[in-house]
């Protein structure tokens, strides 16, 4: 009976150091896996940590563009109205310089 107890003792023996052994070298893996995210934590954090001023800065370049564009947009619609005026004036001139000079000489006027 002493033998079967200690056979049985033995069993759970190792069956006890068979788990600590899978604890242990689960242990380290988990330490490998922190390591890893801690070196991707601070990687991340010194590639981010100026982000918001960054986008900050991005906004509000952003914002001036805006502006300026709708600056220039207002004056380009401004320089196309000069330019369609100077462009009817043109053809006005024309149109008058044409009829002038078809104008028989009959109907022209005497000096």
């Amino acid at each position: 009976m002493v033998t079967v107890v200690v056979i049985f003792n033995l069993l759970i023996s190792l069956l006890g150091f068979y788990i600590a052994w899978r604890i242990w070298k689960l242990r380290r893996v988990l330490g490998a896996a922190a390591d890893i995210v801690a070196r991707a934590e601070r990687s991340t954090y010194q590639v981010l940590h100026g982000a918001p001023q960054a986008i900050s800065k991005g906004q509000i370049g952003v914002h001036g563009l805006k502006k300026r564009y709708q600056q220039l947009e207002f004056q380009l619609q401004r320089v196309q109205r000069v330019l369609m005026v100077l462009g009817f004036i043109q053809k006005t001139y024309r149109s008058r310089r044409r009829r002038r000079g078809k104008r028989s000489p009959a109907k022209s006027p005497k000096l």
